[in-house]
């Protein structure tokens, strides 16, 4: 089996590297191939990657290019985990939206836009490539915006599947509250990429006794707490929202706090000059600690489990991914990509049936899901016009005033990535 990693050289990979070697009976690799245009990044990530799978004992080989089409040549399934402009992009994204009042992140709002602007059009090429190789592969997307992009892919009639982390992780802290295996615990998670909520949470499986007011009655404070929301806020939703939600609940409060501290991004820039020094120890063969701070927290578990059940060499039968709504969530269109537990198997991912939706969750599903319909359109068409009405409809914008600023910047300090600016 040959799987390639394309953005091999991130500082993510190591994570995904330990899960590839921890779980190598579930995904049997004998090939894995690391994709990245930045050489020095390429050889420092590659060589701890090779000392990661001999001290655990696998067998299989790893290679480095920054030819993609060599890379992806012959592969089973392509992983993309690409950030396109690199830090000092995420960085103008967390802070330019801040001049006009608005949330600086890399994701949502004004700055997830850019990014997506500047992804689209990358993300398709990479796969037509995959396509001209090897027009079987599965390819898993986990580059954001994971929602937009994972639409672009099937929109352009690729074999794709979304990945992000968020439902893994709060499994992982739901069984550990509740003293359960992380298999134990089967999430009823509703939305989109980065807007979802945990309407509940099942012991054994889809069918299994709802534990989610168990787990806000007696750890109410730990769950607040971890998404920086009061207990109070939690108790009265009577579900578990995603922490990115916070940007919409606390939009003013967030703003204000972003512009008091240095950016996430200049953080992750500052951690991944000490990992990549790190990575250049020949005696380092295990993933450092420092990396668990990076972010990513799981993908490896994740992405080896979605592999695994698309490749037909195991996995879950059930898995939070993003894919085509098809009817699921029936107050969108079924081209819409939404992120729900779905069945997924070697024919893709098919979402399970989902109890009705709240109109408070509802409203704001169909109001972003309509901004990345927009959000699309102008990454695959570009022009101002289009971007700023996209930005028009971000709940997270929403004045002609700020879309109008938003959309001056967003394109000056993109230039260079932007084809048609």
């Amino acid at each position: 089996m040959k799987l390639a990693v394309v953005g091999g050289g991130s500082t993510y990979t190591p994570e995904l590297i330990d899960g590839f070697a921890r779980l190598r009976d579930t995904l049997p690799i004998t090939e894995l191939v690391l994709v990245d245009p930045a050489p020095d990044r390429l050889e420092l990530v590659g060589g701890l990657a090779r000392r990661i799978f001999a001290k655990q004992g696998h067998a299989g080989t790893i290679v480095t290019t920054s030819d993609v089409d060599a890379g992806v040549d012959g592969a089973d399934a392509v992983l993309l985990q690409l950030r396109v402009g690199g830090q000092a992009a995420r960085e103008q994204d967390e802070t330019w939206p801040l001049e006009c009042g608005c949330v600086g992140q890399e994701t949502t709002g004004a700055g997830g836009l850019a990014k997506a602007l500047r992804t689209v059009p990358v993300v398709l090429d990479i796969a037509e490539r995959v396509r001209r190789t090897n027009p079987d592969a599965w390819i898993i997307d986990f580059t954001n915006p994971v929602g937009i992009v994972t639409r672009a892919l099937l929109q352009a009639g690729h074999k794709a599947v979304g990945l992000c982390n968020v439902a893994i992780g709060f499994q992982r802290k739901f069984a550990g509250l509740l003293g359960v295996a992380p298999a134990d615990i089967h999430l009823d998670h509703v939305g989109l990429n980065h807007l979802t909520w945990e309407t509940a949470v099942r012991l054994g499986g889809p069918e299994g006794e709802n534990v989610l007011p168990r787990l806000l009655a007696e750890h109410g404070d730990a769950i607040a707490g971890d998404l920086r929301m009061e207990r109070q806020i939690v108790d009265r939703l009577g579900v578990v929202p995603s922490y990115y939600l916070r940007y919409f609940y606390a939009h003013d409060e967030v703003v204000r706090e972003l512009g008091t501290k240095p950016s996430r991004a200049a953080e992750v820039a500052a951690m991944e000059k000490e990992l990549l020094e790190m990575y250049g120890d020949p005696a380092l063969d295990e993933k450092p600690a420092l990396l668990g701070k990076r972010g990513g927290a799981f993908y490896s578990e994740a992405a080896v489990d979605l592999a695994a059940s698309l490749l037909g060499s195991g996995g879950s039968p059930y898995q939070v991914v993003n894919t085509y709504n098809n009817g699921t969530l029936p107050f969108l269109a079924d081209d819409a990509v939404i992120e729900v537990q779905a069945a997924v198997g070697a024919g893709g991912a098919t979402p399970l049936a989902v109890a009705p939706v709240d109109p408070l969750y509802a409203g704001l599903i169909a109001n972003v899901t309509a901004y990345e319909d927009l959000a699309l359109e102008a990454a695959l068409r570009g022009g101002r016009d289009r971007v700023f009405k996209a930005l028009l409809a971000h709940p997270l914008v929403g004045q002609y005033a700020y879309a109008e600023g938003l959309t001056d910047r967003l394109i000056a300090h993109n230039r260079e990535h932007l084809a048609w600016a």
